[in-house]
């Protein structure tokens, strides 16, 4: 449970991050944030397998770049559903998402057992 919510908090951290680089990303504070993540988390944990399996074809034709297509969409429906937390346009979602994920990727590794 203690690393679920450390997760959420550094997932929130890294929102409010990637909303500094990306223009077209706002967050209002760390409690958009906060909730922001929450959000993302169970978008991804519930939509997203749904849209992936959707759109297998067209992921496997483009050799698994459509994915990113897929982070971006979920992060705008987490911005149509969290108040406080803005994506203004396809463009700042997809480069959003990528560099949300990028930083996920170098926090888990920076802090796996073993790293």
């Amino acid at each position: 449970m203690l690393s679920l919510l450390a997760h959420l908090v550094v997932s929130a951290a890294l929102l409010l991050l990637v909303s500094q680089i990306i223009d077209g990303i706002r967050v209002e504070g760390a409690g958009a944030a906060l909730l922001a993540a929450l959000v993302l988390g169970v978008v991804n944990a519930v939509v997203r397998p749904i849209a992936v399996v959707l759109t297998l074809p067209l992921t496997v034709l483009t050799f698994g770049l459509f994915l990113l297509v897929v982070n971006a969409f979920m992060l705008q429906l987490t911005a149509a559903l969290v108040p406080g937390f803005e994506v203004r346009g396809f463009g700042a979602a997809f480069w959003g998402s990528v560099l949300f994920a990028l930083l996920n990727l170098l926090v888990s590794r920076l802090t796996a057992p073993g790293w």
